[in-house]
């Protein structure tokens, strides 16, 4: 009869550990979707500015066809962005092809009848809602990113997540060269 009850008792308790093991598991699979459900979001908000460079180069060739440097460093840009595989990977062509947009907006300012054009206003207009769009999901993306990372260092789910190979994620972060604001002059 005593030996029953340890059993019963051993049994319950590796039920529940059992049950706390499986309930942490789960919500680091939730957690680890979460993450990359956030980053196909941020590639989704990234491609569509891709897309959307070559009619705004396009554009500008029909204005300014001898700035051919400027619209070479987009397309060189464009092209390092669609090779990009992981976060790091993004933000250094991203911060590349920010820098190219800087100067073809620059020469921009130097042709006052293409900033009148209707089609270049409207593609602006795109690529700044474009914009204000990848800042809101890079934002997501690293705050689910965050939570991951917290969850899998704090015990005892880093026992869990050592055990099933859970690995801290990249944020996505900006390098310094972007932290600084454009000079912008009209």
């Amino acid at each position: 009869m005593k030996g029953t009850r340890w059993l019963i008792v051993l049994i319950v308790i590796v039920i529940a550990i059992g049950a706390l093991f499986v309930g942490k598991y789960n919500t680091l699979v939730e957690m680890e979707e979460k993450v990359n459900s956030s980053w196909a979001q941020v590639e989704n908000q990234l491609k569509r500015r891709a897309d959307l460079i070559p009619n705004l180069v396009e554009t500008v060739k029909g204005y300014a066809s001898h700035e051919e440097e400027v619209l070479t460093q987009i397309a060189e840009a464009r092209s390092s962005f669609n090779k990009a595989n992981t976060p790091n990977e993004y933000a250094e062509a991203n911060a590349e092809l920010e820098r190219a947009l800087t100067n073809l907006y620059a020469v921009v300012e130097n042709y006052p009848e293409l900033k009148a054009n209707q089609n270049f206003s409207d593609l602006q207009y795109e690529l700044a809602g474009t914009e204000n769009r990848i800042a809101t999901e890079r934002m997501r993306y690293n705050e689910s990113v965050e939570e991951f990372n917290k969850t899998i260092r704090r015990f005892p789910t880093n026992i869990i997540a050592g055990m099933f190979g859970f690995e801290s994620k990249q944020y996505f972060e900006i390098d310094e060269q972007d932290m600084e604001v454009p000079e912008v002059n009209f």
